[in-house]
């Protein structure tokens, strides 16, 4: 596996695993308010501050696939994933090749 590709899924599974604590944070103290969870960008780029705003039910729906990561428009990476769908403020992408198998060994539900 290449190195490079493997660093960059890495990247991706670091930032799935900051949204979903940010999701249980958001469960254990909703209080009655909205159902927004308010995200950060699962690009490859470790520096990205970029914030992604979607409803817990499209979180859930997103992370019933390991290899499907939310980005912030235009930071789809095409050397490792390819866009499944646009959303206001958000791209969901599923990883390809190394990327893939870094995701799905590193998802939570392996």
């Amino acid at each position: 596996m290449d190195f490079r590709e493997k660093r960059l899924g890495l990247n991706e599974a670091i930032f799935r695993e900051v949204n979903d604590r940010i999701e249980g944070l958001a469960k254990l103290f909703r209080w009655g308010r909205s159902d927004a969870l308010d995200l950060v960008c699962e690009c490859r780029k470790a520096t990205c501050v970029e914030r992604i705003e979607m409803s817990r039910a499209e979180y859930e729906a997103l992370r019933a696939e390991d290899t499907h990561f939310a980005v912030y428009p235009g930071h789809a990476d095409p050397e490792i994933e390819r866009v499944l769908s646009s959303h206001k403020g958000y791209e969901v992408v599923v990883k390809e090749g190394p990327a893939a198998e870094v995701a799905r060994d590193l998802s939570p539900s392996s």
